[in-house]
């Protein structure tokens, strides 16, 4: 499922292409994806001019000159792609948003676990409620080593499992929340309320750490993402933990990576670098 990195990377990669530009056409070839399609919504959206492009969380926002906004969140397998509007549709291309310089913006999503809506604003340049009240986004300020001690204090649950959760920190999801409690040196099993305050103000610098590195790669790919162009993310190249099972740790030399699961994902990590 693509991250915060690999969200922040199709929005910025998609704000040249869309600010400035309208939608002249839309195509809708399936009738719901995660949740039906309000195709009527999704229409009035085009002809006005489109003024930004941002990222909330994981979810894409195209805001539009009269406080309307296309929302997507890519789910699974969504991706995004600026195209010659001309060039022939894939199995999968659900929706097609014709752009007025002949291109188009085109929704593809072969599992259909992705969600797309129109939505009105209460403001120029807000947020549906729904995402306003979400957690601090984590490369913030506002997320800092007394905000993420604040969310550990008293809790039992993993530390893994609440960079995990929403309600706490947004957009860090598998991925990263292992690189992150790797990097920080800290098992992802530990009850988060039991973490000092040391370990917690170097678990907060490494999620920020973690995801500028992943951001300035393009995001990682697994099996996938892909960016607006197409091209995959390279941040896959610098995993040290995530998804090395069973291989020497690339820090100590000495470890083997390890393979747990928690709150039913699998978590990777190295018994001795992290405690």
């Amino acid at each position: 499922m693509p991250e915060l990195p690999e969200v922040e990377t199709v929005t910025a990669a998609l704000r040249p292409h869309l600010v400035g530009r309208r939608f002249v056409r839309l195509t809708v070839r399936v009738p719901k994806l995660r949740e039906p399609l309000a195709v009527e919504r999704l229409q009035a959206l085009v002809g006005p001019e489109i003024v930004a492009v941002r990222r909330r969380a994981k979810y894409i926002l195209i805001e539009f000159a009269d406080r309307q906004a296309l929302l997507i969140h890519l789910g699974m397998t969504g991706t995004v792609r600026i195209v010659p509007a001309a060039e022939t549709l894939e199995k999968h291309d659900h929706l097609v948003w014709e752009l007025d310089d002949g291109r188009s913006l085109r929704y593809h999503d072969p599992r259909k676990f992705g969600l797309v809506a129109a939505v009105t604003l209460e403001t120029p340049g807000g947020l549906p409620p729904f995402l306003a009240d979400l957690p601090p986004e984590p490369l913030t300020a506002a997320f800092s080593a007394a905000y993420l001690a604040g969310q550990c204090r008293g809790r039992r649950r993993s530390i893994k499992s609440l960079l995990m959760d929403n309600r706490q920190v947004v957009g860090v999801g598998n991925i990263y929340a292992s690189e992150a409690l790797f990097l920080a040196g800290i098992r992802p099993d530990r009850p988060a309320g039991e973490l000092s305050p040391e370990e917690i103000a170097a678990l907060a610098a490494a999620v920020k750490e973690i995801l500028r590195r992943a951001i300035a790669a393009g995001g990682t790919t697994i099996s996938d993402f892909a960016g607006v162009d197409g091209s995959e993310g390279r941040f896959v190249r610098q995993l040290q933990v995530y998804g090395r099972a069973g291989e020497i740790c690339p820090v100590c030399r000495q470890a083997v990576i390890e393979k747990l699961t928690l709150s039913g994902r699998s978590t990777f990590f190295c018994p001795r670098c992290q405690s």
